[in-house]
């Protein structure tokens, strides 16, 4: 007996994003409210990270309500129906339970039911993760749209005396739409990890730990400053220039260099590094949006277009690295 044939699917050949959304936390937090306690000054946090002011939300304001509202804009924006969205990927680690998934919330919370929906735990390179995910699911024939969410609260995991990386951090949520395209808009995706650094940024102890010291403090967000930061400038350039050979590109096509807003410092040596020509527009949202992990490459990118709208249609090399340490980098068209 001859074996049954099996149909695999197929999708289009490109891909592109084709709006983003943004929503930032409603509160703006200057240097000057969060000094005391880490013994510091305003003067100290420009000098050292860049930041000038974060955005954090309220109380009663959670990661998936920022997801919602950034979503909601790039649906509009790419002129689809929320039925449209054939899956929906949120990068996170602010979801306020460990599952069931902020990405299952959110796709009840926008319509989109009943896409398939999950989160993605990257930290900081997460939304590059899902960009590379969501071209791979459509090129596979798995969706026609994805949606790509970025969402964080981290003021939740902020530790007010902690001085490594608590008055960096702030909250926002960032949403793109990937879908199909005539010409390529998503470049190869240089990604990894690197697990010998695995405690360089992170928890400051295990939840299962909090749960058995009930007088204890809840875990909260500490890193090795310069471990990760010499991590972040010598090695994440290397990723970087590998995703412009990727996609076959030098820095001289680009439009826009967007990394993740980790501290102003590493974004100067990035740019240093790569040697970009001076009419790249490099994104620094960090200096009033402050450290959004997983939001801040979408982030940076909304920014980008409402002040540069000409950049619409060129190329921006993106960039994502953190705990873990995990890293992701891709070429992408600008919506």
């Amino acid at each position: 007996m001859s074996p049954a044939s099996l149909t695999q699917s197929t999708g289009v050949p490109y891909t592109r994003i084709h709006a983003v959304g943004a929503a930032r936390g409603d509160v703006i937090v200057p240097n000057d409210d969060i000094v005391g306690p880490i013994e510091s000054s305003d003067e100290w946090i420009r000098q050292r990270t860049g930041v000038i002011t974060r955005t954090r939300a309220s109380a009663n304001v959670q990661a998936v309500d920022l997801a919602e509202a950034a979503s909601r804009e790039a649906i509009q924006k790419a002129g689809i129906s929320p039925s449209d969205v054939g899956a929906v990927i949120v990068s996170t680690i602010s979801n306020t339970v460990q599952t069931p998934s902020l990405a299952s919330l959110l796709t009840e919370r926008i319509g989109a039911t009943p896409a398939p929906a999950y989160d993605v735990s990257a930290a900081c390179a997460g939304y590059a993760y899902g960009i590379a995910q969501a071209d791979a699911l459509i090129r596979a024939g798995a969706a026609r749209y994805v949606l790509v969410v970025g969402a964080e609260k981290l003021s939740d995991f902020a530790k007010p005396t902690d001085r490594t990386i608590s008055f960096l951090l702030g909250d926002g949520a960032g949403a793109a739409i990937v879908g199909p395209a005539d010409e390529p808009g998503i470049g190869a995706t240089v990604w990894g990890s690197d697990g010998s650094k695995w405690d360089a940024v992170g928890m400051d102890r295990p939840l299962k730990e909090a749960f058995d010291d009930p007088d204890g403090e809840y875990p909260t967000l500490r890193q090795e400053g310069q471990t990760v930061f010499r991590w972040a400038v010598w090695e994440m350039a290397k990723v970087a220039k590998q995703a412009l050979d990727a996609a076959g590109v030098t820095a001289d096509d680009l439009a826009a260099f967007i990394p993740h807003q980790a501290n102003m410092r590493i974004i100067d040596e990035f740019a240093k590094q790569l040697a970009l020509p001076e009419h790249v527009v490099v994104g620094r949202d960090i200096a009033t949006t402050g450290n959004t992990s997983a939001a801040s490459i979408p982030l940076a990118t909304h920014r980008l277009l409402a002040e540069h709208p000409e950049l619409s249609g060129g190329l921006a090399l993106q960039i994502g690295f953190g705990a873990g340490l995990v890293f992701g980098a891709q070429v992408v068209r600008l919506p």
